[in-house]
């Protein structure tokens, strides 16, 4: 299987399938599931995850640039695009154009969309984004309404949405932060409300909170990093297991392969690889696999990882290089070239997760997904 490619992700539409359940059971029916997909879904791929997970009942699909928008589009998705990122006033024309939604906060967004709408006689959806404590993108408690009064000035823009994004929801099991979050993000909806204006849409929900709190589940929450199949982080886990969330599950969606450019027989005492920082203390069996830091696999990876062959765990030995790494095969007999390896994923009754990768490297699971090459084929299995 895939014997054309030298390396190759696999993605499992079942574990997206179930992943997406999940959710779906904690949020029921009534609420909107956004399935975030920027980044290339996490580095999963964009458009095999979005299909799978319009498929697999995904009301939106969330993105952050104009053109993942575009892309979909082209790619034959109708369903309602959210762009979490910023626009660039040149580009919001295009978002217009493609039916893209528009998180918006500044002014000057407001006036370019105002005119653009004008000119094209086409209606704009906007969602204002409120701080309530992460300090990145945001208005502030006393900004919103003045910001929402320019809006209304402008006939073609129409305010669908209003959310806010938690700070350390995922980073410990003390959510007072959050909750404080949480209460800022009510009482700027009250506020909006009570100058009777009426906003669709509220979301402030990400895959932790969804896992923890359905209070802040409003009508819309946006799943990322669960989608996937992987914990938020280890503190989340361990508090879905005190909310007694114990038959809420993840299944990681993809899987890491390459074959084998090489397998060297090198004798005890020679270096291996870049700046000699592995010397071989025995006859050692090496098999070179072209796979190395441009693809994604980190450099921080160099002499503590493994790989999977044949089910059995080889080490990296040396550094990881730009376009290589090579592993030791001296105790897995049979190897030749061309085998498979698991780089991420499961092989045998063993596996290798995001989540030990970034361990290792002093990361967490979304850069070592985020960070795989767009160019390695993606194939949906």
């Amino acid at each position: 299987m895939h014997r054309k490619h030298v390396q190759w992700i696999e993605l499992s539409a079942e574990a997206l399938k179930h992943n997406i359940s999940q959710f779906r059971s904690l949020l029921g029916k009534e609420r909107r599931l956004l399935a975030m997909v920027k980044a290339n879904a996490y580095g999963h791929g964009m458009i095999p995850i979005a299909n799978a997970a319009v498929n697999s009942g995904s009301d939106w699909l969330g993105i952050h640039s104009v053109d993942e928008g575009i892309t979909l589009r082209e790619n034959g998705f109708k369903c309602p695009l959210l762009s979490v990122g910023y626009i660039p006033l040149h580009r919001l024309q295009q978002a217009v154009e493609n039916d893209i939604r528009i998180t918006v906060y500044n002014n000057e967004t407001i006036e370019k969309l105002g005119d653009i709408c004008r000119s094209l006689h086409k209606k704009a959806y906007l969602h204002i984004k409120a701080e309530t404590g992460t300090y990145r993108q945001g208005l502030n408690e006393s900004e919103i309404i003045p910001f929402i009064e320019n809006i209304e000035r402008h006939e073609g823009l129409v305010i669908e949405g209003i959310s806010s994004h938690f700070s350390n929801i995922e980073d410990t099991t003390d959510h007072s932060y959050a909750q404080y979050q949480l209460k800022r993000f009510k009482k700027i909806v009250d506020r909006i409300e009570n100058h009777g204006i009426s906003i669709p849409f509220k979301h402030m929900a990400c895959s932790a909170a969804v896992i923890l709190f359905p209070e802040t589940y409003f009508n819309m929450a946006r799943v990322g990093i669960g989608l996937y199949g992987l914990w938020p982080s280890n503190e989340v886990y361990v508090s879905s297991l005190l909310r007694n969330r114990h038959e809420f599950s993840l299944k990681p969606v993809l899987s890491w392969k390459a074959r084998i450019a090489q397998v060297k027989h090198i004798p005890k005492g020679e270096f291996i690889g870049y700046g000699c920082t592995y010397k071989t203390t025995r006859r050692t069996v090496l098999a070179v696999i072209p796979v190395g830091y441009y693809d994604g696999y980190s450099r921080g990876l160099s002499n503590v990882s493994y790989v999977l062959i044949k089910g059995s765990r080889a080490p990296v030995r040396g550094r990881v290089a730009m376009n290589f790494i090579a592993v030791d095969i001296t105790d897995i007999p049979g190897v030749k070239v061309e085998d498979r390896v698991t780089l991420l994923g499961g092989e045998g009754g063993d596996s290798i997760s995001a989540d030990k990768l970034a361990a290792l490297t002093g990361t967490i699971n979304y850069e070592i997904t985020a960070r795989i090459n767009q160019d390695i084929p993606r194939v949906m299995t």
